[in-house]
């Protein structure tokens, strides 16, 4: 991990074109400014946290629809005439 040291105006270059820049700091409170193009995504860490589970548990099939799928792959009037 990469440990800077900036006051409030100073930035940071994350590649070419991400500008983090500190605006405030009030006692253990940090105010940042993120300058992104609209293709880089950028989320507290807790709201991707929660996106990603999201994510995962929607492409996750529960339970009762592997067994409904199953049966129906089983059954012979299913499968597609040869």
């Amino acid at each position: 991990m990469l440990v800077l040291t900036r006051r409030a105006g100073e930035s940071v270059m994350i590649g070419d074109d991400v500008v983090i820049t500190v605006l405030e700091a009030r006692g253990d409170v940090i105010r940042l400014g993120i300058q992104a193009p609209r293709h880089v995504q950028v989320h507290r860490e807790e709201v991707y946290r929660e996106l990603q589970e999201a994510n995962r548990a929607a492409a996750s099939p529960d339970d009762a629809a592997v067994t409904a799928v199953t049966a129906m792959l089983e059954k012979p009037e299913s499968r597609p005439q040869e």
